[in-house]
């Protein structure tokens, strides 16, 4: 029961926590506050009703469209509502009721706000990235004094470090990777650390997989082309999130692969 009402209460706080990230995913790039205007109509201006702001139920009840002039409402605001829930849901079950939960939470929310806006713009604003680097050790904080975790402490600075000097170096390679990629990979390399190396190494390589993957598919469906520019950002983070779910396995996986037991 109480994993039951964790994963309930984490869900719905995925929702409202969506409903803000479309704000934050809108505003950021534009450098509009936060806060002021309230939600509107960014074609007419009009001011959002509270029982239209319900996420996702709002947009169901709206069928998509402004209530006042009737302009479509992309489905990315619901979509990315539900997906916060849903990645709310799955981080709550895999670290359960932890220290570390309210900081894998922030990591999920931050994710999906970076994906979309690089996806959008092909940028990872410092405004969401670099106060990170603050708030990710904080919300750490407590399960280092509380369960005494300094090693995982230390090997998440040192991933932090090392993923840092490998995207740098890659950076300064002809047509090499973005400044914001190399400013989120220590960002991960801090969490994936914390985790532990393996989960550092899969992460890390699965970013460049899951890229590599996707350019091919893009490619075929004649989406993109060799000289296009891709947005590296989402695969870095769906790797990182691969890593934080499953690499354990995965690393036994290819162990025994490369090193198969008699």
């Amino acid at each position: 029961m109480p994993q039951v009402f964790l994963l309930g209460v984490t869900g719905l706080l995925g929702l409202a926590v969506g409903s803000f990230l479309n704000v934050v995913i809108y505003r950021v790039p534009r450098d509009e506050s936060l806060v002021r205007p309230g939600s509107h109509c960014p074609h007419c201006g009009g001011a959002i009703r509270n029982r239209h702001n319900v996420p996702v139920l709002g947009w169901l009840m709206l069928r998509g469209r402004c209530a006042d002039c009737a302009a479509p409402i992309s489905v990315r605001y619901p979509l990315v509502e539900a997906g916060t829930a849903v990645l709310f849901g799955a981080v709550a079950a895999k670290f359960g009721w932890s220290w570390e939960l309210p900081a894998y939470l922030y990591l999920a929310a931050v994710s999906i706000a970076l994906a979309a806006i690089d996806i959008d713009l092909m940028r990872l604003p410092d405004k969401i990235v670099l106060p990170s680097y603050a708030v990710a050790p904080l919300l750490l904080l407590p399960a280092v004094l509380a369960e005494h975790s300094w090693a995982a402490a230390v090997r998440g600075l040192i991933a932090a470090a090392l993923l840092y000097a490998g995207y740098w170096i890659l950076a300064v390679l002809p047509k090499g990777m973005g400044g914001g990629d190399v400013k989120l990979a220590p960002l991960l390399g801090l969490y994936l650390g914390w985790l532990g190396w393996s989960s550092v190494v899969v992460g890390a390589f699965a970013g460049f997989l899951i890229g590599g993957v996707a350019g091919v598919l893009l490619m075929a469906a004649k989406v993109a082309t060799r000289k296009s520019r891709i947005p590296f950002g989402p695969y870095m983070l769906a790797g990182a999130f691969l890593a934080v779910f499953a690499a354990a396995p995965i690393a036994d996986w290819y162990t025994n692969l490369i090193l198969p037991t008699a």
